[in-house]
């Protein structure tokens, strides 16, 4: 039996738009060629020309919010409580069993910009890919923003999930979800048209605040779902252990037994 691994994570970069304004990765480059003084600097009487072909190390200084490129949302972001009372935890204690599991892909990339998707969507698609949810599977949605990612609008791109939508999934079992958007949830722009007819809050980050009812994690700016079937294969995507934090970094990986 072969493994086959599909790279399911986007970069971290400078010059394409993944973010809002002003909450967008920062990348400084340093070649071998900036860095040879440092190098020489900690070995008393060692010269640059001393050093393979004036070389030093190639590092890179970034500044970064956690929830920049390919991330796992712990509990904590969505609220401080979860479960109905319990204190949302932090990424450093989302248990590493729910990180490795068998993985779904729901396609919902026909659907327009905005679009908030129901229970009953979520059900048919499920209904449509033939496949009954079990317990730890990983969920990942295939949106518009997918094919999005690299454009100015990649930000307010693709469909969200609803509070009814999200509670469908994690009443089965799920405690890891995943979307190629930015957010989770649709994009604030189309949530902000509709709380300014509506008035109505509880239209504000509904697929996140799920999370006060049953704790869950999800992974947002996911890509590359359209190399994905509907089923048949793992997800991994471990958390970078921040103590105490909101999210973490990951590199999430699609992995088939062939």
């Amino acid at each position: 039996m072969a493994r086959r691994l599909v790279d399911i994570s986007m970069h971290l970069e400078n010059d394409v738009v993944s973010d809002p304004h002003g909450f967008g990765p920062e990348i400084e480059y340093f070649t071998h060629q900036d860095t040879a003084t440092d190098v020489v600097g900690y070995f008393p009487g060692l010269e640059v020309e001393d050093l393979p072909e004036g070389e030093g190390w190639a590092i890179e200084k970034i500044h970064l919010v956690t929830h920049n490129g390919t991330h796992l949302d712990a509990p904590y972001h969505f609220h401080s409580t979860m479960n109905k009372g319990e204190r949302a935890i932090t990424i450093d204690e989302v248990p590493l069993d729910w990180c490795f599991n068998p993985g779904v892909k729901l396609d919902f990339s026909s659907l327009e910009d905005g679009y908030v998707v129901t229970a009953d969507d979520v059900e048919k698609e499920l209904d449509r890919i033939g496949h009954d949810l079990q317990e730890l599977e990983i969920v990942v949605i295939n949106t518009a923003a997918g094919k999005a990612y690299g454009s100015d609008h990649y930000v307010s791109s693709g469909c969200g999930m609803g509070r009814e939508a999200t509670l469908y999934l994690l009443e089965r079992g799920v405690r890891v979800t995943g979307t190629d958007a930015w957010s989770w949830d649709a994009p604030f722009v189309h949530t902000s048209d509709k709380y300014s007819e509506s008035g109505n809050a509880d239209l504000i980050w509904e697929g996140h605040k799920a999370g006060r009812e049953i704790g869950y994690c999800h992974l947002e700016k996911l890509h590359n779902l359209e190399a994905l079937p509907s089923d048949g294969f793992e997800i991994a995507c471990f958390p970078v252990k921040i103590r105490g934090a909101s999210a973490g970094w990951t590199r999430a990986v699609a992995i088939f037994n062939e």
